[in-house]
């Protein structure tokens, strides 16, 4: 009786514009050739050149890129692709807006650099089988983000909010929407009540919570 086939290598490519970062994902993975990476990229437009040339089943890839397009992005283009790769996020940065978003476009899991390596390994393969994978910490929150509720802001209140988050003074805005600051602070009164804050470095830090800025 013939032992059954070797399953075939989960092939897999690492985007991180940093080449120390990418030596370091590379030692992640066993010496038994389970998983054999096939490539690496600094820049998520180099990314997505390589997995559509070489077909990866998964793109180990890193939020912030440097120049170019960052990782949601990167994500967005690289789900685009026929065949698709799965897209896992690998970052140091775990804010939730950055979350949705990149779960939004695409990524099948999310994880943090700090993460165990057999976390780590492991969620490649799970998210290579089609599982959702985060961090349990990463995903009670996203619970507690989804659960919150939906704040719906109007056009005029977004663009306020977006500007407030640049840090510009209420003249600064008035000056950016051609409107009067007495306006600006109308604006910002409905926004404070929508969001349930008291101030505008309040209203910057749960826009970001929740994802809308």
């Amino acid at each position: 009786m013939t032992a059954p086939a070797p399953a075939a290598p989960l092939r897999l490519i690492i985007v991180d514009d940093h080449p120390i970062v990418r030596a370091g994902m590379r030692s992640l993975f066993p010496a038994d050739g389970s998983v054999q990476v096939v490539g690496e990229a600094a820049t998520g437009e180099e990314a997505v050149a390589l997995a559509r040339h070489l077909r990866p089943a998964v793109v180990l890839c890193d939020l912030r890129l440097g120049a170019g397009i960052d990782g949601v992005e990167t994500t967005r283009r690289l789900r685009a692709l026929d065949p698709a790769p799965v897209v896992v996020i690998l970052t140091t940065f775990d804010r939730d807006a950055e979350i949705l978003q990149a779960v939004e476009a695409g990524a099948a899991g999310y994880l943090l650099k700090d993460a165990p390596a057999e976390e780590i390994t492991t969620a490649i393969r799970r998210a290579a089988s089609g599982e959702l994978v985060l961090s349990p910490e990463l995903t009670a929150r996203m619970v507690h983000v989804m659960r919150a509720p939906r704040v719906r802001l109007t056009d005029r209140e977004a663009d306020v909010l977006r500007l407030l988050g640049t840090g510009a003074s209420n003249r600064d805005i008035a000056k950016s929407l051609f409107v009067t600051e007495a306006t600006v602070k109308t604006h910002l009164v409905h926004l404070f009540d929508k969001l349930g804050v008291d101030s505008r470095a309040r209203a910057v830090a749960v826009a970001r919570e929740r994802g809308i800025l």
